[in-house]
């Protein structure tokens, strides 16, 4: 028997919201319902400061779920979920804010960023998700670019995270990296329509409670901008450092720079800057064109004084690669193309970065 929508939510309305009395789908709590064959995930949208009085409401709607015929996987994210009773605002000495944390087993975690969409911020993150693990390291690869996820395509990577206790996601693996993106629990053609809140839920449940395992470094690639994602992460998370990638002309410059501000404030060292998309060599007769210019990554760099990682040429392949699911650095390791990325990894492995 198929699980449909409706019975989904029928079932969702006998859990009462302890806060209203009414059911938890007429006080508006249930949202980015999904319902496929055998799954379905959803969000419980709640007040942060009242976390602990939802939490055995969301074990209750998980239980309520799983019961219906047809349903093998559910997946309930509770936003502003938090393992300690929030702070008493009436208290006569402020509460000491919680810091960013270690995630259990990762040792280091690099941010991979840019100011603007279309950099090739994703294909740097796979390809050098990719290139560290060729070193030997442990490498984990979180997709937190929540709005559009494309890390699954890239690494070739689809299917459901499973969850043994409903609360604990499992990972996927490929390519020697271990992988958890928002993509994995949505369709491809599906929009995540979530506001700042839901979206912040979704990025700590991901750093804390998918089983990441023992790994050496952790590579999130962030969203384009300077919004919600970019400060929880480095709210939440102990960020070891960030690397910022742009394309070399002046537009993209502009809001790589915002990007570098933010992780000042934010108290995030800057790796390196990459220059993406650098410079393109004619297949056919061998003539170099900068088509977006060239040096201005360098120039950047230089007057951070921050390392310049790599200028990564504009290339078929890589395209290719990505779209193919097996990123160049997995698809062709011997090509200029591969060795680019794989330079930069080794660079941060011998600076103790990664």
């Amino acid at each position: 028997m198929s699980i449909t929508r409706e019975t989904v939510l029928a079932a969702l309305k006998s859990i009462s919201d302890p806060i209203s009395g009414q059911d938890i789908v007429a006080a508006g709590l249930v949202r980015g319902l999904t319902v496929e064959p055998g799954s379905v995930l959803f969000v419980l949208e709640i007040d942060p400061a009242k976390s602990e009085t939802y939490t055995p409401i969301r074990d209750q709607a998980e239980a309520v779920i799983k019961d219906l015929q047809g349903v093998d996987k559910v997946s309930v994210m509770l936003t502003g979920h938090s393992t300690k009773a929030p702070p008493d605002l009436k208290a006569s000495k402020p509460a000491t804010p919680q810091g960013p944390q270690k995630i259990p087993g990762v040792d280091r975690i690099i941010a991979i960023a840019s100011g603007k969409g279309g950099v090739g911020k994703s294909t740097v993150s796979a390809n050098l998700a990719c290139a560290l693990a060729a070193q030997g390291r442990r490498v984990g690869l979180l997709d937190a670019d929540v709005y559009g996820p494309s890390q699954p395509r890239m690494l070739g990577v689809s299917g459901r995270p499973a969850s043994p206790d409903g609360k604990t996601i499992l990972p996927l693996r490929n390519h020697g990296v271990t992988m958890m993106s928002i993509g994995l629990m949505t369709n491809d053609d599906q929009a995540v329509v979530w506001r700042g809140p839901m979206l912040m839920g979704a990025l700590q449940q991901m750093l804390m409670q998918v089983q990441w395992g023992a790994l050496d470094v952790l590579i999130v690639d962030l969203p384009p901008g300077t919004g919600d994602v970019q400060m929880t992460l480095a709210q939440k998370a102990q960020v070891d450092g960030a690397v910022i990638v742009s394309t070399p002309q002046d537009v993209a410059l502009i809001d790589a720079r915002k990007g570098i501000d933010m992780f000042n404030k934010l108290n995030v060292p800057i790796l390196g800057m990459i220059e993406n998309m650098s410079t393109h060599i004619c297949s056919n007769c061998g003539h170099e064109e900068h088509v977006f210019g060239h040096g201005g990554v360098a120039a950047e760099a230089a007057k951070l004084n921050v390392p310049l990682l790599a200028e990564i040429p504009l290339h078929l392949d890589v395209r290719l690669a990505a779209d193919s699911g097996a990123p160049i650095v997995a698809a062709k390791p011997d090509s200029a193309q591969a060795q680019a990325f794989l330079d930069v990894a080794k660079a941060l492995v011998e600076r103790g970065a990664a």
